[in-house]
């Protein structure tokens, strides 16, 4: 499965038989059996060949561009573009394909135009050249061009700058919408938020009374919570904090709009936006802090239900790790296929949460308690950064290379200090904030200075 962060060539297009708002009817097709459609309906097979392909680099992207943006399904429409040229390209349902131009596109279909620096399909604006003029390519200024001995990528260069690439051998993947399937909010940590993070604070420069998020690290915390509240309410959507499939196509609308990238003259989008800093899932063969973080989970659910086995912590996505996996599954209702993706993740996040808020009285029983469901991160300031310093501070007491903290709830530089140093002793990678490795972490060595044992779970 193709990064969704990044472009791919879609296996299908579904097209508008008509102008958005049209009651006309959507078709599926093959996008090579698309672009083969338009290619016969916009241009002429008896131009010279370099032309031909000028154009065809063309089509790919413009309509690689409406998927990529996801221009109308962000606006609430079921399908990818359209035929009407008013709005997309030409395309004829049924029509005959010319086969010199059927042969082009079979070769050619996974390439598509970029900015140099820029990871989307250039938005590749074209026009006839003759009753219609525009800022981009000239269809009929590609014959002229041909004639004089240019190369497809030398016309590519002369209508839309110098600074451009081609793009070759695409991945090709069913359509994946970047809504991940699951509303998501507070305490998150995944690269959707991220990408949330980095989209609002893109909007926030059109639209100033958006707060600013920071740091831009992929964790929902308040600063988080409070901008896709502010945005939520500049445009009518009821101001939860929390990012339903509403809320996030909304901001993927205004984000494409204000960055301009289905426009020829695009911001542009660069890879280090676009960076799925969290990985798409996990699964079998995985190791690291994320893994370790889901063992974390699945031993705690499995502590409460019987029906998930426990296992170990360190951090191997093993054979064991697949099988609580697929019981977390089976129990819960989703496809038992042992593999966390986000939808997993949020199902796993909500069931620790509803642990959490049922816990008995008294279930602690002294001993430090389990990891809250966010991450504590610097500048944050409540009862769990306070119950985490008293646990650091008696920590700190016995361990002398952990700087003491006081507990006064306040995430300050001091704690992160203490934070950074225990992650580095303790072989967790150093992020400066607490998530659940670092909380158990801790929580472990308090409960074995304090008890001279650990929890279980």
């Amino acid at each position: 499965m193709p990064d969704i962060n990044r472009p791919y060539i879609p296996e299908t297009i579904v097209v508008h038989l008509g102008a958005p708002d049209a009651a006309a009817q959507n078709v599926s097709l093959s996008f090579p059996d698309y672009i083969k459609n338009v290619a016969s309906s916009e241009i002429f097979p008896t131009w010279p060949e370099a032309a031909l392909r000028a154009n065809i680099y063309v089509q790919i992207s413009f309509a690689l561009n409406r998927v990529y943006t996801e221009w109308y399904r962000s606006r609430g429409y079921d399908f990818d573009i359209t035929s009407s040229t008013q709005y997309d390209q030409a395309f004829f349902f049924g029509r005959d394909i010319f086969e010199n131009i059927s042969q082009i596109v079979d070769e050619i279909f996974n390439n598509y135009v970029v900015r140099r620096g820029s990871i989307e399909p250039l938005f590749t604006q074209f026009c006839n050249g003759t009753t219609v003029t525009c800022e981009g390519l000239s269809q009929w200024g590609t014959v002229t061009l041909a004639n004089r001995g240019l190369t497809p990528y030398e016309m590519l260069q002369y209508y839309y700058g110098e600074d451009i690439d081609i793009v070759r051998n695409a991945p090709i993947s069913s359509y994946i919408p970047s809504y991940p399937g699951t509303p998501f909010g507070f305490g998150s940590r995944a690269s959707e938020v991220r990408t949330i993070q980095l989209e609002l604070n893109r909007i926030g420069r059109n639209y100033p009374a958006i707060p600013k998020i920071t740091p831009v690290n992929g964790v929902y915390g308040e600063s988080t919570v409070e901008a896709v509240r502010v945005f939520q309410g500049i445009f009518d959507l009821p101001q939860t904090g929390i990012i339903d499939k509403a809320t996030w196509y909304r901001i993927k609308y205004i984000f494409v709009a204000v960055k301009g990238l289905a426009e020829l003259g695009s911001e542009g989008l660069t890879p280090e936006e676009a960076e799925n800093v969290f990985g798409t899932e996990l699964k079998l063969g995985d190791y690291g802090d994320s893994v370790r973080a889901l063992q974390y989970y699945l031993n705690v659910i499995a502590y409460f239900n019987p029906e998930i086995p426990s296992g170990q912590m360190n951090g191997v996505f093993d054979s064991a790790v697949r099988n609580q996996v697929i019981a977390l599954e089976r129990f819960y209702g989703l496809t038992p296929d042992g593999v966390v993706d986000f939808r997993t993740w949020q199902l796993i996040r909500n069931i620790y949460d509803d642990i959490l808020r049922n816990l008995p009285d008294g279930f602690e029983g002294g001993r430090a308690s389990l990891y809250p469901g966010f991450t504590l991160t610097p500048g944050m300031r409540n009862d769990s950064v306070k119950e985490f310093q008293t646990y650091l501070n008696v920590v700190g007491q016995n361990i002398g290379d952990i700087p003491v903290v006081e507990p006064t709830g306040y995430f300050g530089p001091e704690t992160e200090r203490a934070v950074l140093r225990f992650q580095e002793l303790y072989g967790l990678e150093p992020l400066g904030y607490v998530g659940p490795n670092t909380w158990d972490a801790v929580a472990r060595e308090y409960n074995y200075i304090r008890f001279g044992s650990s929890r279980s779970i």
